[in-house]
């Protein structure tokens, strides 16, 4: 499937699952905005939190479904398949699928989620917030220029870039920039970073992790016996 498709499938996806206010409207008062990690921590937990993002992983078992509840804008990250029905505060309702390592923007808006599998489904959420300051000049090399063979650019509008990561065993990239990001981890990983001053450092990690990184410059190698997938959540921010 070539990406101006993906992007497309993507784009309809969104549409159907935000169940968002119309673009031209505010975001509801905060009274009007649950947090699902308050109203149903049952299915939603926080893992990370800065002035940048929350990371959420929601967990269903088949057939659970949740109440009405709000997220900002969000990229979402599945773990499992889904088949899942979202249910908008005017009452309609749609189903949508996703495959296990896909992920999608989903702007802001609330609903009431419920698996309609027969399996127990699990995503991280990297909810975005309110990016302060000005756009940053270009700090380094960009991955998916210098490294097209392992980066390649999924989805990207004014707020985040979606980066899927692919390295077989022993591959490794060249010194490359990225900005503040959210790695979400499809495999497992074990990897040796070369940074700018010439120190390495080896991470481990399993897959379904996720790790938020600052922005800066380094050089992976995938040092395991297995190929290593992630998508990188790269955070963008606004012009003044």
């Amino acid at each position: 499937m070539n990406r101006l498709i993906s992007m497309l499938i993507a784009i309809a996806m969104a549409a159907a699952l935000s169940c968002s206010q119309p673009a031209t409207e505010k975001p509801p008062p905060p009274a009007e905005r649950p947090d699902p990690t308050v109203v149903d921590a049952g299915h939603y937990r926080s893992e990370f939190e800065n002035d940048r993002v929350r990371v959420v992983r929601i967990q269903y078992g088949p057939g659970e479904k949740s109440v009405m509840h709000y997220h900002p804008d969000s990229v979402a990250v599945f773990l499992t398949d889904h088949h899942v029905e979202f249910q908008a505060p005017d009452g309609s309702s749609s189903e949508v699928r996703f495959e296990a390592g896909q992920h999608l923007f989903v702007p802001a808006g609330q609903h009431l989620p419920r698996n309609l599998g027969y399996e127990p489904m699990e995503l991280v959420l990297v909810e975005l917030k309110k990016s302060t300051g000005t756009a940053a000049a270009d700090a380094g090399p960009d991955p998916t220029i210098v490294d097209a063979g392992h980066y390649a650019v999924e989805f990207e509008n004014p707020r985040v870039r979606v980066v899927r990561i692919r390295y077989g065993p022993g591959e490794e990239s060249v010194m490359h920039h990225h900005p503040d990001s959210v790695a979400v981890f499809l495999t497992d990983l074990h990897a040796a970073f070369g940074m700018p001053d010439g120190s390495s450092e080896e991470v481990h990690l399993e897959a379904g992790q996720h790790q938020f990184a600052p922005g800066g410059q380094h050089l992976p190698r995938n040092i395991g016996d297995e190929p290593l997938e992630v998508v990188l959540v790269e955070l963008k921010r606004s012009a003044a």
